[in-house]
């Protein structure tokens, strides 16, 4: 994609083609990197000693490589294919596989719009992979909160089309936690407080909150997020300020993780 660096930094995980496969190694193709051709050393294919290198790679077949060394000057670049793991490469499959998808999703916003898609990509794509860290990512973003395209500071008539183009072919990942409360208020108006309180639990920018009654008094707590730690904190963040409403106008509330 235009605008995007042309070599990949040392340490990365890359998705290769085996293209020619030799007795001292393997030649592979960079699918991330147009036109960079890779070298993983028959040392870094396999632990162990290795009789037959095709046991382990052919050619036409996609790896997930570790970067070991980049020289851009020579066009150089050493990887290994011995220092990923099962969870990596499947993580890293995926990822690509969402990248892929995503790319698809861009020339359609551009489609849509009316864009040259070369011109669109250089105006958008790295600002939108700098903001939300993959342009996937970006479009799950879009899918969770439409409004946050315009709160990172993107413009023009092309953000509506995004999210509408998000919101029909993205399905986002989402986890969903649980807490409970006992909560009372002896005031004659108690009850008032009460939902006030909860009405503040369910104003939430990061995550979906909702609260189930349980039977006095007794409430459930549901946290819907993208991820866990996002999801952990705003179940504390939202657990201390239905807390403190109930404490300031004279009434208790305990939380816990467990009914």
């Amino acid at each position: 994609m235009a605008g995007l660096p042309t070599f990949p930094e040392e340490v990365e995980l890359v998705v290769c083609t085996v293209t020619n496969v030799k007795n001292f190694g393997a030649f592979v193709s960079l699918d991330e990197y147009e036109g960079k051709e890779g070298f993983i050393h028959i040392a870094e294919v396999a632990t162990g000693w290795i009789k037959y290198i095709r046991d382990y790679v052919r050619e036409g077949q996609k790896v997930v490589c570790k970067v070991l060394r980049v020289d851009p000057s020579k066009g150089h670049i050493d990887l290994s294919l011995k220092q990923v793991n099962e969870h990596q490469k499947r993580e890293k499959i995926q990822q690509w596989k969402n990248e892929q998808k995503a790319h698809k999703l861009l020339e359609l916003v551009a489609e849509r719009g009316g864009k040259d898609l070369k011109e669109f990509e250089e105006e958008h794509a790295r600002n939108l992979i700098e903001k939300f860290g993959s342009l996937y990512g970006a479009f799950e973003e879009a899918v969770f909160d439409e409004k946050t395209m315009k709160e990172e500071g993107f413009e023009g008539d092309w953000v509506e089309t995004f999210v509408d183009v998000a919101k029909e072919n993205i399905q986002p990942p989402f986890v969903n936690i649980d807490g409970f409360f006992e909560i009372s208020c002896p005031l004659p108006d108690g009850i008032v407080h009460i939902r006030e309180a909860l009405a503040k639990a369910e104003k939430n920018k990061k995550a979906e909150v909702s609260v189930q009654y349980m039977g006095a008094p007794r409430y459930r707590l549901v946290v819907t997020a993208p991820d866990y730690k996002t999801a952990e904190e705003e179940m504390n963040r939202t657990a201390e300020k239905v807390i403190d409403h109930l404490v300031s106008v004279g009434g208790e509330a305990k939380f816990s993780r467990k009914a």
